[in-house]
């Protein structure tokens, strides 16, 4: 299997589907075919030329609703002056396996297809029939919002996407310093919006300032905001998450604050919150967040503009209004002639069950593989496809099945992306075990 998996994930590699423009179609047919060979239904679809979707199914008895596998085909861009490998080569080398999407997501399209292909042999192979059927899922265009993809799929095929669970990207697999190992599954993540900020004054020539200049208005708005955070708020998910990753943490401040913060008494809760956001990932957990990421305005060196704006993206927890943020950044700002604005790019979904038979059965499956590994349930920060099958009311997990160190993780849309060989048998044996599991009712 370890050799075929290798193989598999370097053929998809090799495909390059950088997005823009994507072009996931020739991709696409190969895993369609590869499927088609395996004696295993599959569906090509092309929702727009050049963008392909393939839907395969392994046929279960019906005695319970299906689960299906997730990933996406097109990648980031990549840098080529900056790789040492080619980022389209499959190189591997010194135990890792190089190459723009062996992370995100291409590691986890070939885990998932392995998956399906072990399956699909065993039941060919006298196996028994599993309770329910197993759907896998390629899609296109995820990291360019999915127009030609996941949302296209639920707003003209959602009967194609008919499952009780699903596994998707979105979780992680970390390796701590120390040695001690965690498996964030996420089942909820924060949702994405843009506060838009306006500011309008005099203009004129750049020779004669005005009163009321325009950028000084947005600049000393931004500068309000700059010291402002968010209040701290705790969901059921992060309280949970917290907890129990306190028993590896290796940092003994930090773990001490996460099982205070699962305490109940506000002054606790208070002073760990205060430890934990010294971590930005971890504050990023435990509020809405703002990130001013874009500045407009401004037509000649010599002409004040009339207008000029600033584009923060806001990321609320659940539940959490995107207006309600916009108020009290109003408050921040004060009585000035700054104008805000909000539109929402994410889905505000409900919180997956981390008490169902999918989430046993990866943490059981995480378990078998890695005695030591301790489970935790994950809100993730950034936004994935699962949201949309949450809001068709899937329970859907984000996982990054393949254990890492930061500096590998890290590399994930930078330079010289790459899987620890290792981590990738891992992870694709993983999947397999957990589909296996509640494909055949035996959790």
């Amino acid at each position: 299997m370890e050799a075929e998996t290798i193989a598999v994930l370097q053929r998809l590699i090799r495909f390059d589907t950088t997005n823009p423009p994507g072009n996931e179609l020739p991709l696409a047919q190969w895993i369609h075919e590869s499927f088609v060979a395996e004696g295993i239904e599959s569906t090509l679809l092309t929702p727009v030329p050049d963008r392909g979707a393939v839907v395969a199914r392994i046929h279960g008895a019906g005695v319970e609703r299906p689960v299906l596998l997730l990933a996406h085909t097109d990648v980031v861009g990549v840098e080529r002056d900056k790789w040492v490998h080619d980022p389209f080569g499959g190189v591997v080398e010194d135990g890792y396996l190089y190459g723009r999407g062996a992370i995100d997501d291409k590691g986890m399209l070939a885990a998932n297809l392995m998956a399906m292909r072990l399956i699909q042999r065993e039941i060919v192979a006298g196996g028994r029939t599993p309770v329910r059927d197993i759907i896998f899922l390629a899609t296109p265009d995820e990291e360019a919002g999915g127009s030609a993809g996941m949302q296209w799929l639920v707003e003209n095929r959602p009967d194609l996407l008919d499952a009780e669970f699903a596994i998707n990207e979105g979780g992680r697999t970390r390796v701590l310093p120390g040695g001690k190992r965690y498996f964030a599954i996420q089942v909820a993540e924060k949702v994405s919006h843009t506060v838009t900020l306006i500011a309008r004054g005099p203009a004129g020539h750049a020779a004669i300032p005005r009163e009321g200049n325009a950028i000084f208005v947005l600049a000393d708005a931004l500068e309000k905001l700059s010291h402002y955070s968010e209040p701290t708020a705790l969901t059921e998910t992060t309280t949970r998450f917290f907890g129990e990753l306190a028993h590896v943490w290796t940092d003994e401040r930090e773990a001490d604050a996460m099982r205070a913060i699962t305490s109940g008494q506000d002054q606790q809760i208070a002073d760990a919150a205060s430890v934990l956001c010294t971590n930005p990932v971890f504050n990023a957990l435990l509020r809405n967040t703002i990130s001013p990421t874009f500045l407009e305005g401004g037509v000649r060196g010599n002409v004040i503009p009339a207008e000029v704006r600033a584009r923060i993206n806001v990321r609320t927890l659940p539940g959490h209004r995107v207006e309600d943020v916009v108020s009290r950044l109003k408050e921040v700002v004060g009585e000035t002639d700054v104008e805000f604005s909000a539109s929402t790019h994410g889905v505000d979904a409900p919180t997956s069950n981390p008490d169902s038979p999918m989430f046993t059965a990866l943490a059981r499956s995480a378990k078998d593989l890695d005695p030591e590994m301790a489970v935790v349930p994950y809100m993730g920060t950034g936004a994935t496809e699962s949201a949309q099958l949450r809001s068709l009311g899937i329970d859907a997990y984000g996982i990054l099945p393949f254990p890492m160190v930061p500096a590998d993780e890290e590399r994930m849309h930078g330079h010289d992306e790459r899987v620890p060989i290792a981590s990738l048998h891992f992870g694709t044996r993983l999947i397999y075990e957990s589909v296996r599991r509640v494909a055949a009712g035996a959790i």
